[in-house]
C-alpha cells in the first residue's frame, strides 16, 4: 500500500497472488505476482482482433468479494470490498505512437527492449501521479511482459518482468492475469488498469466493475489484452482504490465462456 502524497489518500494496488513455489528460481518475488485461473479451452496464446462492442450483461457480481494481495512475497492478504458507490467517467484508451512505445520498453526492460515487441500499447483515460499508460509486449518465445508508462518512461513492478508467465497457465485454462492495479488520480477520481492472455477461443473480452452489470470492451491484440478505465467514487475510505474489476471472455460466436465472477478462485475468497 502506497500513501498518495497529492491527497493523503492511499493507493491500494489490487493484485492477486501466486503461490511462492510457482516462482523458484525468480530472484525477487513481486508484489504484483499475479496467479492464472480460467475455464475450459485451448492454453497457447495466439494473435486475436480487435475487440468488439459488448452484448448483453453478465450476471452481476456479488458483493464482498475478496482479491488476495501479496506484500513482498509473504502470502496473501485478504482485501475485502463492499459495495461500491462510483461511476465509470471514461474507458477509452489512445495508442502510444511507435518511437514512445521504444522508449518505454527500453526503460522498464533494459538490455532485454530488443528482444521484445509490443502488441498493445494504450493510453490511460486519466493519469494517476505514476501511470498513463501501458505497454504489452511479446518475445519470439510468447513471453510476456507489461510495463507501466509515465511519459516515456517503464517501468514493471514485476522482478524480472517476465515473471507475469509463471502463472499457473495450462491446459484447461481460458484466461491469465497479468498486473493490475485501482489507483487514486486525484480527489475522489481513480485509475482502473489491468492485462492479460487469453486461449486461442476467445474472440473478445469485456470488463464489469463491481456490482454494475455493464460491460466495457478490452483492448485486444497478439494474444493479450488490456483494460482501462477512470472512475469517480464517492467514499470515505482512505484505502479506496475502486471496485473489483471483473473479466468476461466470449467466443466466436458471442457466448460467454469465461466470467471472473463466476471463477471459484474468486468467488470463493481467495
Amino acid at each position: 500500500m502506497n500513501i498518495d502524497p497529492e491527497d493523503n489518500r492511499a493507493s491500494l494496488q489490487r493484485r492477486w497472488g501466486v503461490p511462492l513455489g510457482v516462482a523458484a528460481g525468480v530472484a525477487a518475488v513481486s508484489v504484483a505476482a499475479v496467479a492464472a485461473f480460467g475455464g475450459a479451452g485451448d492454453a497457447e496464446p495466439v494473435l486475436a482482433g480487435p475487440a468488439g462492442n459488448p452484448t448483453g450483461a453478465a450476471a452481476s457480481p456479488s458483493a464482498g468479494t475478496t482479491h488476495g494481495s501479496t506484500s513482498g512475497g509473504a502470502g496473501e492478504a485478504p482485501v475485502t470490498t463492499t459495495p461500491d458507490a462510483f461511476t465509470i467517467t471514461s474507458g477509452k484508451t489512445t495508442p502510444i505512437d511507435a518511437g514512445t512505445v521504444t522508449r518505454i520498453l527500453s526503460s522498464c526492460l533494459g538490455s532485454d527492449a530488443s528482444r521484445y515487441h509490443s502488441v498493445v500499447a494504450v493510453r490511460t483515460p486519466i493519469a494517476t501521479k505514476d501511470t498513463d499508460g501501458v505497454v504489452v509486449a511479446v518475445d519470439s518465445a510468447g513471453q510476456y511482459v507489461q510495463c507501466e508508462s509515465k511519459g516515456d518512461k517503464g517501468n514493471s513492478p514485476d522482478s524480472p518482468p517476465t515473471f507475469i508467465n509463471n502463472r499457473l497457465w495450462g491446459t484447461g485454462h481460458t484466461i491469465a492475469y497479468f498486473d493490475s492495479i485501482g489507483s487514486p488520480a486525484g480527489k475522489g477520481k481513480y485509475l482502473m488498469l489491468g492485462a492479460g492472455h487469453h486461449a486461442s477461443n476467445v474472440a473478445r473480452i469485456a470488463i464489469s466493475y463491481g456490482d454494475d452489470p455493464k460491460q466495457y470492451p478490452a483492448v485486444m491484440a497478439g494474444g493479450a489484452f488490456v483494460y482501462a478505465a477512470a472512475l469517480s467514487g464517492d467514499t470515505s475510505d482512505p484505502h479506496y482504490a475502486g471496485p473489483n474489476p471483473y473479466v468476461h471472455a466470449y467466443d466466436a460466436s458471442g457466448k460467454e465462456i469465461y466470467n471472473q465472477a463466476k471463477d471459484p478462485q474468486f468467488s470463493s475468497g481467495q
